[in-house]
């Protein structure tokens, strides 16, 4: 279904003919999740990746390119951190709404009480239990870190 919405916005994007940035972004996410089915077929997985394995790419997309902003603001290339940035906010179109730290913080606390972790040991089950939780929507290395601080 995810990938349906991102062709049809492609294909409208195209007839609209919207600005270059939106469209090549959009064939760029196309493309990443053509290359994830060809690696899948590999896997005796005929019909391609799901919505969870899309979820995946986008945050792994949009991470991706928020380290290249931040790299492009520490080189004084603020109109390629723009680009980038854009091109983010393309992407989070097709992701659910991500959740903000006083949210995140309310998960981990959730997840340490009911899995009764009391140290560093317990981690990455509190971590897999998240991320079976809230793929798509949590950032996980900000996670990681509140996480540390509640079993530490």
């Amino acid at each position: 279904m995810l990938r349906t919405q991102i062709e049809d916005a492609l294909k409208a994007s195209m007839k609209a003919k919207d600005d270059k940035l939106r469209v090549s972004t959009l064939r760029l996410v196309m493309a990443a999740i053509k290359d994830r089915d060809i690696a899948a077929r590999g896997n005796d997985n005929c019909e391609g990746i799901g919505d969870d394995d899309i979820l995946e790419l986008l945050a792994k997309m949009v991470k991706q390119r928020e380290d290249s902003a931040e790299a492009y603001e520490k080189g004084c290339r603020p109109e390629l951190a723009e680009a980038e940035r854009n091109e983010i906010e393309v992407i989070r179109e097709f992701m659910p709404r991500q959740l903000d730290e006083a949210e995140i913080k309310a998960a981990v606390n959730s997840v340490v009480e009911e899995y009764e972790a009391s140290g560093l040991k317990d981690m990455g089950k509190c971590m897999g239990a998240l991320k079976e939780r809230y793929q798509g929507t949590m950032d996980f290395g900000q996670a990681g870190k509140l996480m540390k601080e509640a079993l530490s």
